[in-house]
């Protein structure tokens, strides 16, 4: 079985039972305050077989000051350290963080942006495979190089000119995933501005989460996505945040319950106000 959006810990466990020659385990943990945090964490337990991939170096480009806190890194680059952790062509991979899946959804799409459709975000995170009485360990697994090609444009990266047209035409509808404060221009620690982009919508991205860090049922969520978005399909709202990380995991969950592939904005909130002729808008949507 190939998964592609979200594996529990019990079918992970599994399948590093029963086939663990085709399967990948990356851990995404990261922290937007100390980047050095994720491998820290790494470093004192992990799942077992899991490889550390570093959302500031593996999965980041250069940063200019005008191009948000979490710039894609060249295709090339990230191809590399697909082929660092082992990862094939075919392998299934699964990526999990020690925070709901949040950081692991921004690699899950970074590798559906390069064209591998087997990859899956772990539902519930490390705590989740604790929770389910699964062990941890230090061992780190042996160096190993795969063979990783970029397959094309999997999923779509929109520039700030592009959702900067957006206002005009209003073809597609921007969703926010921060949190509300944020969303208002309140309680801003990240980004020099407080606010949103004008017409934006929000969806603070842990509302998609029970209260045990898994995702919510596919009809709980449907239900609740299309209160917000009617009847569009995923490919008709852009998905946004602060840094185009959380908003990853809104356009996971809309994947997850069969509403389509959105694309993302990348450069999001943090690219947005470095911009002087960005437009601002504060308050509720």
């Amino acid at each position: 079985m190939n998964y592609q959006t979200l594996i529990s810990a019990d079918e992970l466990r599994i399948f590093l039972r029963d086939s663990p020659a085709n399967l990948v385990v990356l851990d995404a943990s990261h922290d937007l305050f100390d980047a050095d945090l994720g491998h820290r964490t790494y470093a004192a337990g992990h799942i077992p077989s899991a490889r550390f991939v570093s959302l500031e170096h593996d999965m980041g480009g250069k940063k200019t000051g005008l191009n948000g806190r979490h710039p894609l890194p060249a295709r090339a680059d990230a191809v590399a350290s697909m082929v660092r952790c082992a990862v094939n062509d075919d392998t299934q991979v699964v990526v999990y963080d020690q925070c709901e899946g949040m950081y692991a959804a921004r690699v899950w799409w970074t590798l559906k942006w390069l064209g591998h459709d087997n990859v899956a975000v772990l539902d519930g995170g490390m705590k989740a495979w604790q929770a389910s009485g699964n062990d941890i360990t230090t061992d780190v697994p042996a160096a190993r190089a795969g063979h990783f090609t970029d397959r094309g444009q999997g999923m779509v990266a929109l520039s700030y000119e592009d959702v900067l047209s957006n206002l005009s035409t209003q073809a597609y509808l921007v969703m926010d995933a921060r949190a509300e404060d944020r969303f208002r221009g309140e309680n801003e620690t990240l980004d020099p501005v407080g606010g949103h982009i004008p017409g934006a919508i929000n969806r603070f991205y842990k509302h998609n989460l029970n209260p045990d860090g898994t995702f919510k049922t596919p009809e709980q969520l449907c239900i609740e996505f299309q209160s917000i978005i009617g009847q569009r399909r995923a490919e008709f709202v852009i998905m946004q945040c602060g840094s185009g990380i959380s908003a990853c995991h809104n356009l996971l969950a809309l994947h997850a319950i069969g509403l389509g592939l959105a694309p993302l904005y990348v450069g999001s909130w943090s690219e947005w106000c470095s911009r002087p002729d960005a437009p601002v808008a504060t308050g509720p949507a």
